[in-house]
């Protein structure tokens, strides 16, 4: 009977370790914005075209991921709960009303933090482990 806590420790590690790791998302702004910090509300319209202002008042232009990337469908599923084939739907309709274009897809989190560094006007969400001083975190995403 001593055996099998360690037999069934021996049967479910690898299978917690093939489990992945849910990495922490970080929208970021460049650090020579003046934005400090954004609700997922605020930062929730951004991302889906219904606003296009950070809350000071100054343009802001959206960047995604690029499908695939890794971060992606993570970011939407964790902030607003829709899937790929519902945000699918959902640019479609903005496109169909000429309301909004969805965000440019532009790479990988290295990509969207070097693109928002130089550009005060631009908001993306990266890898926190991606997060260094050319950028400014305004929301954690866990």
């Amino acid at each position: 009977m001593k055996a099998l806590p360690t037999l069934l420790a021996c049967l479910t590690l690898p299978l917690l370790m093939a489990l992945p790791v849910q990495a922490e998302i970080i929208v970021i702004v460049s650090a020579r914005n003046p934005v400090r910090t954004l609700s997922n509300e605020q930062a929730v319209d951004l991302f889906l075209g219904k606003s296009n202002d950070f809350p000071n008042g100054s343009k802001a232009v959206p960047l995604d991921q690029a499908e695939g990337a890794g971060i992606r469908d993570s970011f939407y599923r964790k902030t607003t709960g829709k899937g790929p084939a519902q945000m699918n739907a959902h640019w479609a309709r903005m496109l169909f009303t000429g309301r909004a274009q969805p965000p440019v897809a532009v790479g990988d989190s290295e990509a969207v933090k070097k693109l928002v560094a130089s550009d005060a006007s631009l908001i993306g969400y990266i890898d926190r482990d991606a997060l260094d001083s050319s950028v400014r975190a305004v929301l954690s995403i866990h």
